[in-house]
């Protein structure tokens, strides 16, 4: 079974930088598409980006465009999420998850880490 770690979560104030950091636990990460997922308080878990197995398409939400860049080390098991100019609304717990069922713009994955908060101050 995929076990998926998030780090790289914090406390920055806008305009900053953070990149978080997906780490698989199996052999098979490199078979699956991946996505970033947030979901803030009161709201429900929301599409943000996703990378193909190979990393040759990505896919963003539009409030993210243009600021966050999605990517993967397959030789590393692991999935980046670098985050600049950011906004407090921002403010969530994003999840990666591997293995989508179907397309990969969705939130319907089979596997999922457990969250790393990210809080953006004004």
């Amino acid at each position: 079974q995929v076990q998926l770690v998030e780090s790289g979560g914090g406390l920055v104030q806008a305009g900053d930088s953070l990149r978080l950091s997906c780490a698989a636990s199996t052999r098979t990460f490199s078979n699956y598409a991946l996505g970033w997922f947030r979901q803030a308080p009161g709201k429900e878990r929301e599409f943000v980006s996703g990378i193909t197995w190979s990393g040759s398409n990505t896919y963003y939400a539009d409030f993210v465009k243009g600021r966050f860049t999605i990517s993967r080390d397959n030789a590393k098991n692991t999935a980046y999420l670098q985050m600049n100019s950011l906004k407090p609304e921002d403010t969530a717990v994003y999840y990666c998850a591997e293995d989508p069922e179907g397309d990969i713009v969705t939130t319907k994955y089979h596997y999922w880490g457990r969250g790393t908060q990210v809080t953006v101050s004004s």
